[in-house]
């Protein structure tokens, strides 16, 4: 019998809230389940936000990759952010994500 092996993918995040004008950066290792709990009100660090949009994803073989990577984008300021975004736009799940992000480039 062979066996199947599945490999877990970890990703860094990031979210946006047009209501306070701000992004959040998080890892999980289920993107999907995470943005629920953000806009489920269920966080406490974001609950102040709901709807968060999420506006960028990077995929990690490791969970110590996905949060090293957190770590350096929680230090990135908003405009850094942007600029890394638009960078990386690989990472962005639609157009209408990116064109959000490119009118935050331009304020």
């Amino acid at each position: 019998m062979l066996g199947f092996y599945f490999l877990e993918m970890f990703y860094t995040y990031v979210l946006y809230s047009e209501k306070l004008n701000s992004f959040y950066k998080g890892e999980s290792g289920n993107i999907v389940d995470r943005l629920n709990r953000h806009n489920s009100g269920y966080e406490k660090a974001t609950k102040l936000g709901v709807p968060w949009i999420l506006v960028w994803k990077g995929e990690k073989p490791t969970k110590s990759e996905a949060k090293k990577l957190e770590l350096k984008l929680k230090n990135l300021s908003v405009k850094r952010t942007i600029e890394f975004i638009l960078k990386y736009n690989e990472g962005v799940p639609s157009p209408d994500e990116l064109l959000l992000i490119q009118k935050l480039s331009e304020c």
